[in-house]
């Protein structure tokens, strides 16, 4: 077990280890979609690649989600054939979101540093999928609210 701020030193290795080893401008938040967005995640449990889709505007949510079921077939059979839907994904704050993310699916645990490289190639060649499907798709996701 690690107390807290050895757990914050090993994320900020992490993190800072990933940007050195993979350096480059990732869409992440630049959708131009409020509150649309690409996320990592690196913890004890996981490492995953997210589209995250979590709007107050419910509403909202909905159509962009629906929007996205549209292409699912594209984006499973084209870019990511592991990519899982989740219309009622609970975040650890209790939040429920729309989510369609992919798992490394390799052992990862974000203080055990023999895990990271695996978990870094997976980051550089999912996100860089996930960023190849938005960049040909971006004009028909973003119809449906603008």
């Amino acid at each position: 077990m690690f107390s807290k701020s050895e757990s914050i030193q090993f994320r900020k290795l992490f993190w800072t280890s990933f940007g050195k080893s993979f350096p480059r401008k990732w869409v992440l938040y630049n959708t131009q979609i409020k509150d649309f967005s690409f996320k990592f995640v690196a913890n004890q449990k996981q490492a995953m690649v997210c589209l995250d889709i979590e709007s107050y505007d419910k509403v909202k949510n909905q159509l962009l989600f629906e929007q996205l079921l549209e292409l699912k077939n594209i984006l499973i059979k084209e870019y990511l054939p592991e990519a899982i839907f989740d219309d009622n994904y609970l975040l650890e704050n209790g939040k429920i979101i729309h989510r369609i993310y992919v798992k490394h699916q390799q052992k990862f645990n974000i203080h055990d540093k023999n895990t990271w490289q695996s978990a870094y190639h997976f980051f550089n060649e999912t996100m860089h999928q996930f960023e190849l499907f938005y960049d040909d798709f971006e004009d028909f996701i973003k119809q449906v609210i603008f």
